[in-house]
């Protein structure tokens, strides 16, 4: 074994012999080793700090989008407790007259069932219907696994604030509400909202509400009934109860693509999909000490790293509050903070292996280099020693050009010089003159050669096609550009432009639209027509993102039509008059089924790689929902597709309902 073990140590140790070889390699090492160091370094500390920005962007995007669900869900619950409050029927079975008899009780209670089981509305919901002193007349609860039933009357709900306040403003009233377990009991919702505390590391010492761990936390509407005589006949109570009912945090996760959604009631976890160490849903664990500080305690939503049940998350909390304005909870959106640190750790070792790898084929390439420069002076060393033995006929040989050819030029020349002279002290003196020159060269040409090997496209390009790491420094191009490619997608998913909404004529935005296509290289075959709704409405909207979402949505249709096909653009008015449909429809060669409930996902293509980054509908998606409108697709594989886009007419009065007046008028 030691003999092998020298067999391979002796040609290495021949690669360090001499000291201007040594010099040279060391040159070459430190020269590679410096700029590809530092720039690796720069390169990994921008990536990652770009990573964190588009991770807390992405966060902030979850919650417009996680906020936007919850919005929705609080309008469905006013929309019921609104529409049903002004049931003519139901004036009807309240009217003195008719209050109290049983067949009209039969008959309230069947509209209420109705109404229940066919409204809009997800997850655990209470419907019922009370007298003006706040006793209940008739009600149903429909849970979340789909078991309804009705419950017993005569309860007395004028002690909750939000009814006080309906019955004393006479208007509808909506919010997110904190209802005690005493309520609850009476219609069988109690056990449901009753949720142990669990001991949570980080949490505070104390709950922020003493009403967690048996109360309720819901979106509710209460809505006064009047009669033909502008009397109010009772009130309606709608909400939708989050204790133990997850069908709103995982219907954000799914549909908006959330990694992880929670509600709180004050600091206590009562619906998430945040999971434990044990794969269960973490209710009943508490927030965090300093989280809740910033979101319960001084109103602020939070923004960043923070400890969720047992790991760490990039988190963005924003408070709810009830129709006070009183904060109440907290809406939670977040991402796990090691799917973040596993993509940077994971870029970090790509720029390490490309740095080690360049500079490994660095030193490769500086041995025969550096042998190459040494060799001819090693030779003069050796042809030196003999002619300082006396030897005239020595002879070193004149191989390569330049300065080093000449040096051999010059050094022949001077042995066939001392050979026809036997005078010691000028061979002395040329001998020192010999060793003067050599010193001097290797002095002038040690910088000019340090800066050979500085960049790699230089070795790529004077490395022969046959050299046996031509491979080795095409691998590095390749990963090079790879990472070039990266850093390039998640610099466009996040953008995120704000909506500058204006006057927009959406007719003729499709006309230049249109106009503008038609001279493209890409619809040479595609015939546009034109289907556009006269007296269309100026509708408030930014005009530039409107134009995008058109230009992605005629450029997918065109790529879906090689062979041609036409391209139809439509825009209608809705019959309520607030809303405007553009629709975009090819002939193409439709999409699957299967394909369908992806389209929107970042990053889902089914172009060829290098065709598509998967991000157009996406942000066609994201601008769409930022102007509070909706998209929707209907295809057929061999007919065509066509997408809709539906925006209301004025953005102002599409963001208003969040209080409750406000929700009386949007309803």
């Amino acid at each position: 074994m030691k003999r092998g073990l020298m067999r391979i140590v002796q040609p290495l140790r021949g690669l360090f012999r001499g000291y201007l070889h040594r010099v040279l390699l060391i040159a070459f090492f430190v020269v590679a080793f410096v700029p590809v160091a530092f720039g690796s370094l720069a390169i990994s500390r921008v990536i990652q700090d770009y990573l964190t920005r588009a991770t807390t962007e992405r966060v902030s995007r979850d919650m417009n989008l996680a906020q936007a669900f919850y919005e929705n869900a609080l309008r469905q619950v006013s929309a019921v407790a609104f529409s049903l409050a002004l049931d003519n029927e139901l004036s009807t079975y309240l009217s003195p007259e008719n209050i109290g008899q049983e067949d009209m009780m039969r008959l309230m209670d069947a509209m209420i069932l109705h109404r229940i089981v066919s409204n809009e509305l997800e997850g655990t919901q209470f419907i019922g219907v009370f007298r003006p002193d706040g006793h209940l007349v008739s009600g149903r609860v429909l849970f979340a696994y789909g078991v309804q039933r009705s419950v017993r009357r005569d309860m007395d709900w004028s002690g909750l604030p939000i009814v006080a306040a309906t019955l004393r403003r006479g208007a509808l009233t909506s919010g997110t509400e904190i209802i005690p377990a005493e309520y609850l009991e009476p219609i069988g919702l109690a056990e449901q909202a009753r949720i142990p505390l669990i001991e949570t590391p980080r949490a505070a010492p104390e709950p922020f509400d003493p009403r967690e761990g048996t109360a309720g936390l819901a979106l509710m509407a209460v809505a006064p009934a009047y009669g033909p005589d502008n009397q109010m006949l009772g009130f309606v109570v709608v909400f939708q109860l989050f204790n133990r009912d997850f069908t709103l945090v995982d219907r954000i996760r799914s549909v908006a693509g959330v990694d992880t959604s929670t509600i709180f009631l004050g600091d206590w976890r009562v619906s998430t999909n945040v999971l434990t160490e044990t794969g269960e849903r973490a209710i009943g664990t508490r927030l965090s000490e300093e989280v809740a500080r910033v979101v319960l305690h001084e109103g602020q939503e939070y923004t960043g790293r923070a400890f969720v049940v047992k790991e760490n998350f990039i988190t963005r909390y924003t408070p709810l509050r009830d129709h006070t304005g009183q904060i109440v909870g907290i809406l939670y959106v977040g991402a796990r903070e090691e799917a973040f640190l596993s993509l940077v750790h994971d870029f970090n070792r790509r720029v390490v292996l490309i740095a080690v790898v360049s500079i490994l084929i660095a030193v490769l390439l500086s041995l025969p280099v550096a042998r190459s420069i040494t060799q001819p002076i090693i030779s003069l060393v050796a042809a030196s020693a003999e002619v300082a033995g006396g030897d005239m006929s020595v002879r070193v040989p004149e191989r390569g050009r330049g300065e080093l050819r000449q040096l051999s030029e010059a050094f022949n020349r001077m042995v066939a010089e001392l050979q026809s002279t036997q005078d010691e002290l000028l061979h002395a003196k040329n001998l020192a003159s010999i060793g003067q020159l050599a010193a001097g060269v290797a002095h002038e040409i040690n910088n000019p050669l340090g800066t050979i090997m500085l960049y790699s496209d230089i070795l790529n390009r004077e490395v022969p096609p046959d050299s046996t790491i031509k491979d080795d420094l095409q691998m590095i191009s390749r990963e090079a550009a790879r990472c070039k490619e990266i850093v390039t997608a998640l610099l466009n998913f996040a953008r995120q432009s704000r909506v500058m909404a204006q006057e927009t004529d959406v007719n003729s935005l499709i006309r230049e639209l249109a106009s503008d296509l038609e001279r493209l290289p890409l619809y040479e075959n595609v015939i546009i027509v034109q289907k556009l709704a006269p007296y269309l409405p100026i509708i408030q909207a930014d005009a530039s993102q409107l134009r995008q979402v058109l230009v992605n949505l005629a450029n997918n249709a065109a790529e879906a039509m090689p062979d041609g096909g036409t391209l139809t653009f439509t825009t209608m008015l809705d019959p309520a008059g607030d809303r405007v449909h553009i629709s975009v429809e090819d002939t193409g060669i439709g999409i699957p089924p299967e394909n369908i409930p992806k389209l929107f996902t970042p990053f889902f293509t089914t172009k060829p790689i290098g065709r598509g980054t998967g991000l157009g509908l996406a942000i066609t998606y994201g601008i769409v929902k930022m102007h509070r409108g909706q998209i929707t697709v209907q295809s057929q594989v061999g007919k065509g597709t066509r997408f809709t886009v539906i925006l209301p007419a004025r953005i102002s009065q599409a963001q208003s309902g969040a209080a409750s007046d406000e929700t009386a008028r949007v309803v």
